[in-house]
């Protein structure tokens, strides 16, 4: 089955790593993602640009409606995410264990839905 494990944290303490921090972290998501890639569990991961980049689109009564950034109250934002193929939500859920910036935020798992008919 595919599982999403979208990345959310703070931008915030992306900024505040050092030069060394920051390549550090960007070799360990690498090197993890080659790890799972060998493994034949990844399908994607890509990182996200920052949020000030972002904007929201929405369609009401068959009119676009435009907004700068995403829309929400919370302090973290989404970073990034992992797309895998796991046997289970279990292992899906130690996969994103292993996902470097859980240590700087969280990780949400979702089982991808299959649309009938597709």
């Amino acid at each position: 089955m595919k599982y999403v494990c979208l990345v959310y944290g703070e931008e915030k303490h992306l900024h505040a790593l050092t030069a060394d921090g920051g390549a550090k972290l960007d070799a360990d998501s690498l090197a993890y993602d080659r790890l799972l890639a060998q493994q034949g569990k990844l399908i994607i991961a890509q990182a996200l640009q920052p949020v000030k980049t972002a904007k929201t689109v929405r369609r009401r009564k068959g009119k676009q409606l435009l907004t700068d950034g995403p829309f929400a109250e919370t302090k973290e934002q989404l970073l990034g995410f992992v797309m895998v193929e796991a046997a289970t939500l279990e292992e899906a859920l130690d996969i994103a264990a292993g996902i470097p910036l859980a240590e700087l935020g969280m990780i949400e798992v979702r089982a991808v839905y299959d649309v009938p008919g597709s």
